[in-house]
């Protein structure tokens, strides 16, 4: 092994325990290579896995996974855990279908304890797990929980800090401090720590008014200082919060000299210079946050707030414009809505930036603190529906089930581009109640034309004959259009509306329906209490008899794979949508062979 490569050698952390300093330097600068290699193909989390290889190694080290168990909270930085684990043969299908998570997975190791890849809850399942390990009588467990500054801002966090301090059980917090989340970290706690790395003196941390016992800050790159600190806390017989400070991107000369995330999430890039290749198409967050610009330089009284995720929210452009009219919370959802009810009891129109996935982290403040006093506030929510590499935690298919529930919401799905601005403006004028604007990740869609407008709603294809009304929701505008095409040919008369405002369902849609032989409607979100659900029962309040037929994602935990594989296996792709068309008119006679065959199958 001393003259090959050490990284060809690791099978497991019994390898990494056997060996010497030098060794594991040259192990961390292989990790370092093969990351920057492997993810220049595949894509992925980068800067942050970078940073955390020296830590990543000292903790296997130290502590003996699975019998002890490291948690890693969101799971960006879960790379190098995999790579020590066993895993590095499955990085060239990393985030692929079939292929491994780009975050922790149950299903793949023994060394995963959680899969759940939203911020803030590993102390939580840490505070959990050391309750199960005492009541068993397992002392000899450790519990570690590793967390990064910028997850550290989310309630839930504090939470657990608050129980894991007063209950005195033996939880080893992590904390990795790169001064980062996506942006910079937000808040009196980035004020704190800065203090904290630049040495400044005082008296007692804040971790330390809380009953923790704090070592640190410890350099994050120093093995040697690093596994010292990890063996005084695993003996400590107590709570300990190990401050350790990295470098996102470390080692990695692109990564470390973008000042934007340290090359935090990348798609396939080139590695000698960390510049992306490929085609580079406009996506819905960039026509967002232009179009959010252009609004607020007409109105004063438009804010947004992002939580953590300036960027990729789109809201870089204002914040850059108007950096007194943006507010980044930190990961706090919770916190970031019922702000936004507080600007709009003020007078003014907040904008909160979000994933749909992180909407349901806010469920209650949504209902309570917008809805029930009417806050004029729109919630953006970007990577609506199937999201695809990212996996089962941030498909974002629950928003719709989520909002229809709510009282006085009014929830637009743009089809493109062109769409997203118009609503986007129509939403922001909104007074009285709040406003939801849904859109997919990835590359905005070719712009489809409205051939008339009924009842507010947008025309965009007109049927030969009375046969099929479909619903179209946001995104799933052109595989709606094209299996409306393909039918067409076949003798099917097919009608696509795009609602524009998909939530509360509207009443136009019970006249339409009524002149047809079959009412479909395809979302890409989940399948129960969806727009789907919401045409049903208003097709049975106003007594219409007309066949139905919903088109959704099956409310399960999807796997990561491309967006269009997973819609194309949901049977959301515009062939399938025609089978089953087809399939519900009970007329597979007229259409050829090979869409019979599909028809007879699907049935």
């Amino acid at each position: 092994m001393a003259g090959g490569s050490l990284l060809s050698e690791v099978d497991g952390p019994g390898a990494v325990k056997a060996m010497g300093g030098g060794q594991l330097v040259r192990l961390a600068d292989e990790i370092r290579q093969f990351l920057v290699t492997s993810l220049a193909g595949t894509g992925g989390h980068l800067g942050s896995n970078l940073g955390v290889v020296e830590l990543t190694i000292a903790l296997h080290r130290v502590f003996d996974s699975p019998r002890d168990r490291i948690l890693f909270d969101t799971g960006h930085q879960a790379y190098v855990h995999k790579i020590l684990t066993g895993r590095r043969d499955g990085f060239g299908r990393l985030r692929k279908q079939g292929g491994l998570s780009g975050y922790p997975s149950q299903d793949e190791s023994e060394h995963d304890v959680i899969a759940n890849s939203h911020a803030s809850t590993a102390m939580s399942y840490a505070d959990g797990l050391a309750k199960g390990y005492q009541l068993s009588d397992e002392n000899d467990r450790h519990v570690v929980a590793v967390i990064g500054d910028g997850s550290l801002t989310g309630g839930m966090a504090w939470e657990a800090l608050n129980n894991i301090a007063a209950a005195g059980r033996p939880v080893i917090i992590v904390l990795n401090d790169n001064g980062r989340s996506y942006s910079p970290t937000a808040g009196a706690l980035a004020t704190h720590l800065k203090a904290l790395r630049n040495g400044a003196p005082g008296g007692s941390t804040f971790f330390e008014v809380l009953g923790l016992e704090y070592q640190g800050p410890v350099d994050g790159h120093d093995l040697s200082a690093l596994q010292q600190a990890f063996e005084r806390a695993k003996h400590a017989g107590r709570p300990v919060l190990v401050h350790c400070v990295t470098r996102k991107g470390k080692g990695y000369g692109p990564a470390e000299a973008d000042d934007v995330d340290h090359l935090h999430a990348t798609g396939a890039f080139e590695p000698t210079t960390g510049k992306p290749v490929g085609t580079t198409q406009r996506s819905w967050t960039s026509v967002f946050g232009s179009e959010l610009l252009a609004l607020a330089r007409q109105d004063p009284k438009l804010v947004a707030i992002t939580a953590a995720m300036l960027v990729p929210t789109g809201l870089h452009e204002l914040q850059r414009a108007h950096p007194d009219r943006v507010y980044d919370v930190g990961l706090a959802e919770q916190h970031a809505v019922t702000s936004a009810a507080g600007l709009a009891l003020a007078g003014m129109h907040p904008v909160v930036a979000i994933y749909s996935t992180f909407l349901n982290r806010a469920f209650d403040q949504v209902l309570l603190d917008l809805a029930l006093h009417n806050a004029a506030v729109t919630l953006v929510l970007d990577r609506a529906g199937i999201t695809g590499e990212d996996g089962p935690s941030h498909h974002g298919i629950w928003d719709l089930s989520i909002l229809r529930l709510v009282p006085g919401m009014r929830v637009a799905a743009p089809r493109d581009g062109r769409r997203l601005a118009e609503l986007l403006a129509q939403s922001v004028a909104c007074t009285g109640h709040p406003t939801a604007l849904r859109f997919p990740k990835g590359p905005v869609h070719p712009d489809i034309p409205t051939l008339r407008v009924v009842d507010g709603m947008d025309v965009l294809r007109t049927g030969s004959s009375p046969d099929v009304l479909v619903v179209s929701v946001g995104a799933m505008a052109t595989a709606c259009v094209a299996a409306a095409d393909l039918l067409a040919v076949q003798g099917i008369g097919v009608t696509v509306i795009d609602p524009r405002w998909v939530a509360p369902v509207q009443e136009g849609l019970a006249v339409l329906g009524e002149r047809h032989r079959m009412v479909v409607v395809v979302e890409d979100s989940g399948e129960v209490g969806g727009v789907g659900d919401g045409v049903v029962r208003l097709l049975r309040e106003r007594r219409i008899a007309t066949r139905f037929l919903g088109v959704a994602v099956p409310q399960r935990f999807h796997e990561h794979a491309a967006r269009d594989a997973i819609l194309t296996a949901a049977g959301m792709d515009a062939r399938s949508l025609a089978t089953a068309i087809t399939v519900g008119l009970d007329n597979v006679t007229a259409v050829p062979r090979d869409l019979r065959m599909l028809a007879e199958r699907s049935s």
